[in-house]
């Protein structure tokens, strides 16, 4: 069963609901990265579905909520073969939090003694606060200043994101805290989210390029 999807303008043009299936919703899987995951051999987990519609999205395909390509079974029984080959997963997306069989994937992982991260925009604090004990560290994707969220994302979603950026922050987990900059995004709005940041307590903010081809490039 997949989560519904509606029409609504408070979440950028769709209302998703939290993703119904109780296991993992897979949409792709990398089986080996060395930049996904700090200091880690890791393999990425893309997790389908999100609620938001970025105006620069990488991943539109992983948008959609539904069932993904793969059983989360399978890439778990994949994972128990790559036991001394990998030191971590990382969950990315789409929007992993959306998914209710996450904390469940998290803790499956941590039990076949591999390291856990997560990629997200921190649409939903409860759920990034439920998963934080299980996770080792986290990539924050900042959208813009938090009162110019709607320009990117289509809803108001920068209340959420700064309150999942606090909770991150007092967790004592390791993290990263990343822009994708947009080409509209001038010199002046940067400014504005790096205050932003230095209020809650973040200091260090890495950029990365928007690309015609919808990839990112690490600007520093």
């Amino acid at each position: 069963m997949s989560a519904a999807i509606s029409p609504n303008p408070a979440a950028g043009g769709f209302l998703v609901a939290e993703m119904s299936q109780p296991r993992l919703a897979v949409g792709g899987l990398v089986p080996f990265t060395t930049i996904d995951f700090p200091g880690r051999l890791a393999a990425v987990i893309f997790c389908q579905g999100c609620p938001w519609r970025c105006t620069y999205c990488h991943n539109a395909h992983l948008l959609p909520a539904g069932v993904g390509m793969q059983s989360w079974p399978e890439v778990l029984a994949w994972l128990k073969t790559r036991r001394d080959l990998l030191d971590g997963v990382v969950f990315s997306g789409g929007e992993p939090l959306l998914q209710r069989g996450l904390t469940t994937a998290l803790a499956e992982v941590r039990a076949l003694g591999f390291d856990t991260g997560l990629h997200t925009a921190g649409i939903y604090p409860e759920r990034l606060a439920a998963a934080l004990p299980l996770l080792d560290w986290v990539g924050f994707d900042v959208k813009a200043p938090f009162s110019e969220y709607a320009s990117v994302v289509g809803c108001e979603g920068g209340n959420s994101a700064r309150t999942a950026l606090e909770t991150l922050l007092a967790s004592g987990v390791s993290f990263e805290v990343r822009c994708t900059v947009p080409p509209e995004f001038g010199t002046a709005a940067l400014a504005r989210l790096r205050e932003d940041l230095t209020r809650i307590g973040i200091s260090n903010l890495t950029l990365q390029e928007c690309r015609p081809s919808g990839g990112i490039d690490h600007l520093h």
